[in-house]
């Protein structure tokens, strides 16, 4: 099992392995050590300390190379979008990355290896392990090519992605009260859950919004509130 986990990243990053203890740590969630009373040292968590490290520095470079215009903090807002959790399991869905991921056997009937927390953890963790590995050059490469368009399309559409940030702002300059946010309601398996926020501004409810996470709802709650105030746009 463990040499098919290992060919099935080589080939889907590209890039070979060299320390492969580490490649099926990066891959296993903090539960399977845990029925199988392993040490800390075999999940994923350090490596993706590390690997969160990287993704920023990789993604930095990117951004530097194609807005040679864009001032610190541009970059800054838009970096901060692209290597969050709900990106980066976007991508693990798109290379199939989800499905090599390791878990303990109540977690993965419960569905956690669908979790874009946990697929985030995982893909971060892969690429400390092959920075460790002395493959940064190589890995720059590839997140290159894949978060390029999130990256395009985070820049086209900021206002979406960072609607949170934009009504507090505006809020503020209207009065001293903000937005307060309330999740109304989840629906669905545990593995596929629709979490529905309200953003209440002055006592009255703005608006509502739906997403894979609390945080994805809150986002389209505060997208949908701008262009009621005004905020933004309207499309």
């Amino acid at each position: 099992m463990s040499e098919d986990v290992l060919n099935s990243v080589e080939e889907i990053f590209g890039i070979k392995t060299k320390c492969r203890e580490n490649y099926i740590r990066a891959l296993t969630h903090p539960s399977y050590i845990k029925d199988n009373n392993l040490d800390y040292i075999d999940c994923y968590e350090r490596l993706e300390f590390l690997g969160d490290a990287v993704l920023k520095l990789a993604a930095s470079e990117i951004l530097y190379e194609k807005y040679p215009e864009y001032s610190e903090g541009q970059m800054s807002k838009i970096r901060s979008i692209v290597v969050s959790d709900s990106i980066l399991a976007k991508i693990a869905v798109d290379i199939r990355l989800d499905k090599l991921i390791i878990a303990g056997k109540h977690d993965t009937k419960q569905g956690v290896k669908r979790l874009e927390s946990v697929m985030a953890c995982s893909f971060e963790a892969i690429l400390g392990a092959y920075f460790l590995d002395g493959k940064f050059k190589e890995l720059c490469k590839i997140l290159a090519k894949w978060l390029e368009k999130y990256i395009v399309e985070v820049d086209k559409n900021f206002e979406k992605y960072n609607a949170k940030a934009i009504l507090q702002e505006y809020t503020q300059g209207l009065t001293k009260e903000t937005p307060v946010y309330e999740l109304i309601e989840t629906r669905g398996a545990e593995h596929n859950k629709i979490f529905v926020v309200k953003v209440t501004y002055k006592d009255e409810i703005v608006a509502l919004g739906e997403g894979k996470s609390k945080k994805d709802a809150e986002q389209h709650a505060a997208y949908e509130a701008c262009k009621k105030l005004g905020a933004v746009k309207s499309e």
